[in-house]
């Protein structure tokens, strides 16, 4: 079985290569810049006996998306598709401070990305076009819901755009052999925060969280193989949170 994860060579993205080479899938690994970081994913993929590929791209070109699936298909058919890449822009602030090119790309990673993902799978995994079926799970965020006030309100709008995307696409090819579905991922100790200019934000927020911490990638990890897998057959268009509670 392959699967694509897109952002996969550091956090969150990283543990689901690495679990999901565990449960039996041969990896393709999506990564923009950092080759090194892919690269050690791809050799923990390998050393649990799967074959892996990490594959350099910039998931809101059509050129590159298309060169994603493409090399996947150098591994068999693909099964799974997991939508992992996203940015928040690197500038914290309210939305009156913010940059228009900036929120401009984070649309661009977070949404067009998904889109032209998504896209490429169905017309690859559907049974329309003679495809084996399989699965999507797009990673959206549970700052859709919360909005972000004074950090990120643009990047919540863009993992609520890709919440909507997910229902609205599982309907379409419900009957295709395609389930999608969405994992929502509350505060996960990784290296985003620090990226985005705020790397203290995890030590400062996780008190507000019932059970009195962030989360771990590998949780995040656990809930993405659940949707992959066979078990939740009777499961689309729903998005998961998992967020400790807040």
């Amino acid at each position: 079985m392959t699967l694509i994860v897109t952002g996969g060579g550091r956090g969150i993205g990283a543990a689901i290569c690495v679990l999901a080479a565990d449960r039996g899938y041969d990896i393709v690994i999506n990564y923009a810049t950092d080759a090194s970081a892919a690269d050690k994913v791809a050799d923990q993929v390998r050393q649990r006996g799967r074959q892996a590929i990490a594959v350099q791209g910039d998931v809101s070109s059509e050129d590159d998306v298309r060169t994603l699936f493409d090399t996947a298909a150098e591994l068999g058919p693909l099964r799974g598709l997991v939508n992992n890449a996203g940015i928040s822009g690197n500038t914290p602030g309210r939305l009156d401070e913010q940059d228009v090119e900036t929120v401009r790309r984070v649309l661009d990673v977070n949404v067009t990305g998904v889109f032209l993902c998504c896209r490429e799978a169905v017309r690859r995994m559907s049974i329309r076009y003679g495809g084996p079926g399989g699965a999507i799970v797009n990673v959206s965020s549970t700052a859709a819901h919360r909005g972000s006030p004074g950090e990120w309100v643009h990047y919540a709008a863009s993992k609520a755009a890709v919440e909507t995307l997910t229902f609205g696409l599982a309907q379409e090819v419900a009957r295709e052999g395609i389930r999608v579905n969405a994992v929502s991922p509350g505060l996960v100790d990784t290296e985003f925060h620090a990226a985005a200019g705020l790397p203290e934000r995890v030590k400062r927020t996780a008190d507000a969280i019932p059970l009195g911490r962030a989360g771990r990638p590998e949780e995040i990890a656990e809930a993405v193989l659940w949707m992959l897998s066979p078990a939740a057959s009777f499961t689309i268009g729903s998005t998961m949170q998992v967020s400790g509670g807040r």
